[in-house]
């Protein structure tokens, strides 16, 4: 029989951390703690399974569910010493949500659950504080009544904001036991009018609502939104962890708060958080109040004026201390930790593998190897590649001029730079319109996910470095600044107004969530410095790896850059982007719009001087690692004039009549040009275009290989081939050129000609091309196009319903489809090898930047994927990561 709720407490549990997947995250190591010993309130999870069977079965519960769960709330009880319900001795839960991969804020929690007219009595008389018992009771309904029974949460803050008015008070610390009573009365009015009932007093309708809230939530668009972002899939659902409540709002001897073993900011391994003494949980991450630093070293480094934890609980300071290196040591990794002071007793409330910047993944990867914990592969392991772009983007030169407005918490590392917006839309709009923008809130909530994702940066004028804002940005690895209280902000007139300056939504701002500045206007950066810890998991990394990663580069700017970032040669040049510069366009045009071979051969005169200083450039650059250009491949149409403006600076700068211009442009239109005149086609219809290309190439090869002193290898690939006689027509011109050109200058040439695959009729025919074809480069962009009969282009309008739905895993242009155009690639390459062993293979398409896409193609046994400069250092870890056999 299914076993749907899993006990812990009092030093036991039924579960354990390896059980994440059925128990959650949250109650895997709730479960775990426990089972170390440490002190975890009592409590009991609602496994993933029971939220499965929730949405298979028209959002009911399994039979036996109440039953077990009545079972381990009189367990929770017993360790207790108190009853659920009990009007004497009362049990209080939290009722928390716990997927298996961590999902801070995006999911719904209950605190105080339990509460009702006469149990509030029994806690006020238990604890001998009637003050916290009504404080803790207003908590409950204003979050019951916000998650449970979907009244917004702004009514009861405007009720409470504008009792403070009238009672002359600025702080909900300052409130007394009437005070709270008198609000709870109001609160339940607010109830009735916006919900139409009155608020539930039984205890067990409570813990119900709470639990289908929770299993509700997992559904909710900001939670749908981020399991988006970060592909975790529907399938997975959340648990339910309920859990006895303890108080960190029973006066000074009590709080709460959350520390992380480390820094998530940079590393550093140092005890580093923050807590709110007399207070619940809710008050640290939402920036209601304003907490004190853990560490004294941190409060004075902050130049805060609030007594520190380890100087205003010293005792609780040291068994915090003493639990944080126990978990570190056991999880081997950093972690983030809640936890309860309740009247001087430490509980604690969840640890998990914390969120971290790049740059501190990178530090606390390569410590905790030196530190013995793990190994050097487990370190490779541990980084996500994707994260590595943190780093690879500009900071704030430290020379430039400043213009500090406002600073703040440094809440996540790096810069940016763009126009204020205050709300999510307005961000989304922003980027779909390819402008920059800085999301400027008063304090962020998980319903402004996507205006953070569309956002260059996250500025907020509340809350400390765990707050929401904080968290998740660092997750997403966007710079943010947090609790700038001296900024005001007004949402109805949509401006920012700081010590005299106000700004409005469309200026430009600078924000550094390394210093916590806020700066008016644009200011210059900085290329980052990849050295330190960086290099050093690169080193390991290429150590173990043992595909090649490439560059797809067709400027010198791209060729250098990937240099920087470690680029093992040219996997790409796509030489027609260099068609466009300066003058060349004009002879490109007199090329295309000549009558006959004599004409497009004095055109491609004018064009061979450049292509070849091109290829010189790249050749030097790469300076021995080999270049591999691909040939003409777009349709010849695209070079051509668009707009009677352009026309008129064709006829200007060649003489050629405006009817010829447009003739030809009739004549070269296409009804699918993807699909059409381009490719190898061009270089057998005017095979003077891929002999000026070839030419251009081996003199490059000859003048760089002398200018350097380095061997250049240069390997020269034919587009868009179906069949192995378009590849040899094209092959024996180039082999021609070589031979010209070697004859002429005297030097022997090292170059290989080979093809993209990136038909599928090229895929299935590889082992006839391979008979001839030196090298494969599949093409997976176009590969995929053709295989699925999708446009790049045009996708985006439906592919999103298709991953929706789950017709498609992931968009198959950001990573490789597999099953289908992967099977394709694998067909490829089994069929070129089989022919022509030791036959090289790459892939060049986008998907070689793409983890999941690198290790599919370790799998197949590609020699070298090829991607931007920028995706480099990710290629190189997703490289080694697939060699040591770790799942994208």
């Amino acid at each position: 029989m299914t076993k749907w709720v899993y006990s812990f407490g009092d030093g036991k549990a039924e579960g354990e951390a390896s059980m994440r997947n059925l128990l959650g995250g949250k109650g895997a190591n709730l479960a775990e703690m426990s089972n170390l010993g440490l002190p975890v309130p009592p409590g009991f999870t609602i496994t993933t399974e029971v939220c499965t069977y929730y949405y298979q079965n028209g959002e009911t519960y399994p039979a036996e569910l109440a039953g077990e769960v009545k079972a381990a709330l009189d367990k929770v009880g017993a360790l207790t010493g108190r009853r659920f319900g009990d009007v004497d001795k009362p049990l209080l839960v939290s009722v928390r949500s716990g997927a298996r991969a961590s999902m801070p804020g995006m999911m719904d929690t209950v605190l105080n659950l339990g509460l009702n007219d006469a149990t509030v009595e029994a806690l006020a008389k238990d604890a001998d504080d009637e003050r916290f018992a009504y404080d803790s009771y207003r908590r409950f309904i204003t979050m019951y009544s916000n998650v449970v029974l979907g009244v917004e949460h702004h009514a009861f803050e405007e009720a409470l904001e504008h009792y403070k008015e009238e009672k002359g008070l600025n702080l909900d610390t300052e409130l007394k036991a009437d005070d709270w009573k008198h609000l709870i009365g109001v609160y339940k009015k607010i109830v009735r009018d916006e919900h139409g009932s009155d608020f539930p007093q039984k205890p067990e309708d409570q813990l119900w609502g709470a639990i289908g809230a929770v299993f509700d939530s997992w559904m909710i668009p900001r939670a749908k939104k981020y399991r988006e972002l970060n592909q975790i899939p529907e399938s997975w659902g959340t648990a339910v962890n309920v859990q006895a409540m303890v108080f960190g709002n029973m006066g000074d001897t009590s709080a709460t708060g959350v520390a992380f073993t480390r820094n998530p900011s940079t590393g550093e391994s140092a005890l580093y958080g923050e807590f709110l003494i007399n207070a619940q949980g809710e008050d640290v991450v939402a920036g209601i109040r304003t907490p004190q630093d853990i560490t004294e070293k941190a409060r004075i480094e902050a130049k805060s004026d609030k007594p520190s934890m380890e100087k205003a609980m010293p005792e609780s300071f040291a068994e915090l201390t003493r639990i944080y290196g126990i978990l570190e040591k056991h999880y081997r990794d950093m972690q983030d930790m809640e936890f309860t002071i309740e009247r001087g007793k430490l509980w604690m409330l969840q640890t998990r593998n914390g969120k971290r910047t790049a740059k501190a993944a990178l530090r606390i990867a390569v410590e905790l190897a030196g530190e013995g914990l793990i190994s050097k592969e487990e370190a490779i392991k541990r980084i996500e590649p994707g994260a590595l772009d943190q780093l690879l983007h500009p900071t704030i030169d430290p020379n430039a001029e400043r213009k500090v407005i406002a600073t703040g918490l440094p809440a996540s590392p790096g810069a940016a730079v763009g126009e204020i917006v205050f709300n999510s839309e307005a961000a989304e709009a922003a980027k779909k319109a390819e402008r920059r923008c800085i999301l400027v809130r008063i304090e962020t909530s998980p319903e402004d996910i996507h205006g953070m994702h569309a956002a260059e940066g996250i500025l907020t004028t509340r809350g400390g470095m765990t707050s929401h804002a904080a968290v998740v940005a660092r997750g997403m690895g966007k710079p943010c600044v947090s609790g700038v209280g001296s900024i005001r902000i007004d949402y109805k007139a949509q401006t920012l107004t700081v010590g005299g300056v106000t700004l409005k939504a469309g200026d430009v701002i600078t924000i550094d969530g390394s210093t916590g500045q806020v700066i008016q206007g644009e200011v210059k950066m900085l290329q980052p410095e990849l050295s330190g810890d960086f290099a050093a998991l690169m080193e390991w990394a290429d150590a173990v790896r043992t595909m090649k990663v490439r560059t797809n580069a067709d400027t010198p700017a791209d060729a250098r850059a990937a240099r920087t970032f470690g680029a093992e040669g040219i996997g790409l040049c796509r030489t027609e982007h260099m068609f466009f510069e300066g003058d060349r366009i004009v002879a490109v045009r007199e090329m295309i719009l000549a009558d006959d071979t004599e004409g497009r051969r004095a055109a491609l005169a004018k064009i061979l001087p450049y292509q070849r200083q091109d290829f010189v450039e790249l050749f030097t650059i790469m300076s021995g690692l080999p270049v591999t250009i691909r040939l003409l491949d777009p349709p010849l149409h695209e070079f051509l004039p668009h707009t009677d403006e352009e026309i008129r600076e064709v006829m200007s700068a060649t003489g050629i009549s405006e009817d010829k211009i447009r003739n030809r442009i009739r004549e070269l239109s296409e009804h699918n040009p993807m699909l059409g005149f381009r490719g190898c086609r061009l270089a057998i219809a005017f095979p003077e275009i891929a002999e000026m290309q070839a030419r251009a190439i081996f003199e490059a090869a000859v003048q760089a290989a002398k200018d350097t002193g380095a061997p250049v290898t240069s390997e020269v690939m034919v587009p868009l081939v179906f069949t192995r006689m378009e590849f040899d027509i094209v092959k024996a011109r180039i082999d021609a050129m070589a031979k010209a050109v070697s004859e002429e200058t005297g030097e022997k040439l090292d170059y290989q000609v080979g093809t993209m695959i990136e038909l599928p009729r090229a895929a299935l025919k590889a082992g006839e091309i391979a008979e001839t074809a030196e090298f494969f480069s599949f093409g997976t962009n176009d590969l995929t196009q053709t295989a699925l009969g999708i446009s790049r282009d045009d996708a985006a309008t439906f592919l999103g319903p298709y991953t929706q739905k789950g017709i498609l895993s992931v968009d198959p242009f950001v990573s490789i489809d597999q099953e289908g155009v992967g099977e394709l690639v694998k067909i490829g390459a089994e069929r070129g090898r089989a022919t022509r062993q030791g036959l090289k293979l790459g892939i060049c398409g986008e998907h070689g930047g793409d983890p999941a896409s690198i290790a599919f193609c370790q799998e197949v046994g590609l020699d070298y994927v090829s991607c931007s400069p920028f995706r480099v250092p990710i290629a190189r870890l997703a490289a080694a990561q697939a060699a040591l056999g770790k799942e994208a």
